[in-house]
């Protein structure tokens, strides 16, 4: 699939009681994930998360979202910081994306993703965005999508993993990003 294609595909995602669209948080855009306002690099490694944002928290920092597609302050992407560090690379030298195109309406633990809605979207939008790619597979949910859909995958902690440091999992994932670009990368 073309990307404009996969766009198309994700825009095509229903919500449901529980989770809602990027349109329905007033964050549709020419974009898989609104990650990838800055991390689409098309030659780096996926970066593959369970989900992106919830809805409330998409309402609330819909400014700073509408520029850079993240928030700096949140743990997740405090670790990604550090891991950039540790790999000497910027965020546009990853493509940033998810299993769950949709969004959950209020904050809930990762671990009551409802399958069938990570396979509906995983199906229906991220393999085609994994396809030929190296793929670094943060955390058990995000590999478990991976197996299912039978997505070759480097796996690894989340970066919101608990009882760990932002150093202790950033240098995880860095080791993980390295072994997924087999050389590629220093």
């Amino acid at each position: 699939m073309k990307r404009y294609e996969i766009i198309a595909a994700r825009r095509l995602l229903k919500g449901t009681d529980d989770f809602e669209t990027l349109a329905d948080a007033g964050l549709d855009g020419p974009y898989v994930s609104p990650y990838q306002r800055v991390s689409k690099s098309t030659a780096g490694p996926v970066l593959l998360a369970t989900h992106w944002l919830d809805g409330l928290s998409a309402r609330a920092y819909q400014g700073e979202l509408a520029a850079s597609g993240f928030l700096e302050s949140m743990p997740f992407n405090q670790v990604l910081n550090r891991v950039l560090v540790v790999l000497e690379k910027s965020r546009s030298d990853f493509y940033v994306t998810q299993c769950l195109h949709l969004l959950p309406k209020v904050r809930r633990s990762e671990s009551r993703m409802p399958r069938h809605l990570l396979d509906e979207s995983f199906e229906g939008v991220t393999r085609h965005e994994l396809k030929g790619r190296k793929v670094v597979a943060l955390g058990t949910i995000a590999a478990a999508c991976c197996a299912r859909h039978r997505i070759s995958c480097t796996p690894t902690w989340h970066p919101s993993r608990r009882r760990l440091s932002y150093d202790e999992k950033a240098a995880e994932i860095a080791e993980a990003v390295r072994a997924a670009m087999q050389g590629e990368w220093g």
